[in-house]
């Protein structure tokens, strides 16, 4: 496999649509935060005072990270969930826990998209802006953020809509693909851990 087609393996639109706003937020990340930061420090050092407003900046990329990074983690299943005991149910017991965890996190994640509109609606309305020195406009980063949000709830939607149609087809694997718990081996491989292959004589 290429070192690009690692990056961006093929996958559904959605999936794909995620992993490239997911990027942008840690594009966002490295240089809102690490880089003006570090410009920060130094000119501090060099002139006795900050160039930029690294503290207020950062604030803004942080929260339009963890925007950005929802959708990705939803269809990765990093999402944290407490799965301890599933295993001990049945298949169809089972696929209902998954399809309440799904529905939930949808209904979750459009409130959230719901009423972050209505924050970003009403900074737009009194074109509020910071009180620190940079008068930033709050819209501006609020946009970045909603755009995130929006899109979680877009997915957080859309995957449930999918795992019951692979299920009313029968596709078991795509269904818990898509909103199924991750098992240890998928946990281990999703890190990036090689596991080693069993010894000769080893049982599976």
């Amino acid at each position: 496999m290429s070192e690009s087609s690692s990056l961006l393996p093929p996958e559904p639109w959605p999936q794909r649509i995620s992993r490239i706003l997911a990027w942008v937020g840690g594009a966002i990340i490295l240089v809102g935060c690490s880089g003006l930061i570090t410009i920060d420090v130094i000119t501090r050092y060099l002139f006795k005072r900050g160039m930029v407003e690294s503290f207020e900046v950062s604030g803004y990329a942080l929260a339009a990270c963890i925007g950005l990074g929802l959708g990705f983690a939803t269809t990765s299943k990093t999402h944290i969930r407490v799965d301890i005991l599933l295993d001990a149910f049945p298949r169809s017991v089972r696929v209902a826990f998954d399809l309440l965890a799904a529905l939930s996190m949808a209904l979750l994640a459009v409130a959230l998209a719901w009423f972050c509109w209505g924050t970003l609606a009403q900074s737009m309305a009194m074109n509020a802006k910071s009180v620190s020195a940079l008068q930033t406009p709050m819209a501006l980063p609020q946009s970045v953020w909603w755009v995130g949000i929006f899109w979680f709830a877009c997915v957080a939607v859309l995957l449930p809509i999918q795992a019951v149609l692979r299920l009313l087809a029968g596709d078991g694997p795509g269904f818990d693909a898509l909103i199924g718990s991750l098992r240890v081996n998928e946990e281990i491989s999703q890190a990036g851990v090689e596991q080693a292959p069993p010894e000769k004589g080893t049982p599976r």
